[in-house]
């Protein structure tokens, strides 16, 4: 039932996917300008589209059940609440750039699991923009792609997020996680063998709930920009490792914690890449752990479940866990002997329950393919 077909009254003219992310390392640092190391999930959100000759944008997804019907030239910030604000956001900010395109009829199906820090938006966003660039021949690389999604997000939607999940959602590669530079978006794809290793990337999705539109994201970005202003930097990227202690005597007490985790953040990214190239990815695990002690404590983004599956994670013998994702919920992942997962998450499972939390969910991560057309 509800094929594209059922829905529209025609075939549709081809098929694409865009996944989910999970950031290995490197949280909050993207708006900042700084380092990230992101990874594809198998996990995606796919559409099948075709043209339309109306004017028209007619979105229908599996989960909501529901067709949206929108007239392009009628799209504006703010102009469309709900999940089907971020594939009109694309189709806006593609036009605001000067790209001619019109409608389309889509249907819409994903199984990233929403509100879990696995950027589900940014694979919406991207396999609508794979779409349009394909079936109006705009020729756009992925990181183009990418960079118009983000501004469907930041200025159609209303969420300022960095461009780190766009990016990975369009750019990364089996087999890698992608290093990339938020400030000039160069990027690398860094091999990541896991499973030669004898290592397993658990996610453990606490099943919180995170909204980045709700204000303390833009509070976080907002702090971050007003020291990099008080400091005479572009961006808090500017600020090395051996500059911290004087730059943040400079600052008043609110911004300190801030700035600290920017700045050991981008340092953290630097060293994971040099593990991962050494071919020691095990070795991972400490940073991840002290990568979340820093949202905790310093940027102030985690909650009682994030905390308590990486501390129940290490205990059961994770070489390593943190939160991943914008923060305030969402999932954790673990860097775990391939032959322990089932005992780790079992851990995990068991703490949540003893809490009184809800079960967490459990996959595992392994390095996929960004946003291509399927057929």
């Amino acid at each position: 039932m509800n094929d594209f077909a059922q829905l529209y009254g025609r075939p549709f003219e081809g098929e694409w996917a865009a996944p989910g992310r999970v950031n290995l390392i490197g949280e909050h640092t993207d708006y900042n300008l700084g380092f990230v190391l992101p990874i594809a999930l198998p996990q995606t959100v796919r559409a099948q589209a075709a043209r339309s000759g109306d004017g028209q944008l007619r979105l229908w997804s599996a989960q909501g059940r529901e067709l949206v019907a929108l007239r392009v030239d009628d799209l504006a910030p703010g102009s469309v609440p709900g999940w089907a604000g971020y594939p009109a956001g694309v189709v806006w900010a593609l036009r605001e750039a000067g790209h001619p395109v019109g409608g389309a009829d889509l249907r819409l199906d994903s199984d990233v699991p929403s509100g879990a820090g696995l950027s589900s938006s940014a694979a919406l966003e991207c396999v609508v923009a794979a779409a349009y660039n394909d079936l109006y021949g705009l020729g756009l690389s992925a990181a183009e792609l990418a960079v118009l999604a983000q501004r469907a997000e930041n200025a159609f939607v209303g969420v300022p997020c960095g461009i780190m999940d766009q990016m990975a959602s369009m750019c990364c590669r089996p087999g890698a996680a992608l290093f990339l530079d938020s400030r000039d978006l160069t990027m690398r794809h860094v091999p990541v063998d896991l499973a030669g290793a004898g290592l397993a990337l658990l996610v453990l999705d606490t099943r919180v709930k995170h909204d980045l539109g709700d204000g303390a994201y833009a509070a976080l970005r907002a702090g971050c920009e007003r020291a990099a202003a008080l400091l005479g930097l572009p961006a808090l990227r500017s600020l090395q490792p051996s500059g911290l202690a004087d730059a943040l005597a400079q600052l008043p007490p609110e911004l300190v914690p801030l700035v600290r985790h920017v700045v050991t953040e981008n340092a953290r990214v630097e060293a994971a890449v040099a593990l991962l190239d050494a071919g020691d990815p095990a070795a991972l695990g400490p940073i991840l752990t002290a990568g979340h002690a820093s949202l905790r404590d310093d940027y102030r983004v985690s909650c009682p479940e994030t905390d308590l599956a990486v501390e129940a994670a290490v205990a059961a013998g994770a070489h390593g866990a943190r939160m991943t994702g914008g923060g305030f919920g969402g999932s954790v992942i673990a860097l775990v002997d391939a032959d322990a997962a089932g005992h780790v998450a079992a851990e995990v499972t068991a703490a949540f329950r003893a809490a009184g939390y809800a079960e967490p969910r459990t996959l595992t991560a392994v390095p996929a393919e960004g946003a291509r057309r399927l057929r």
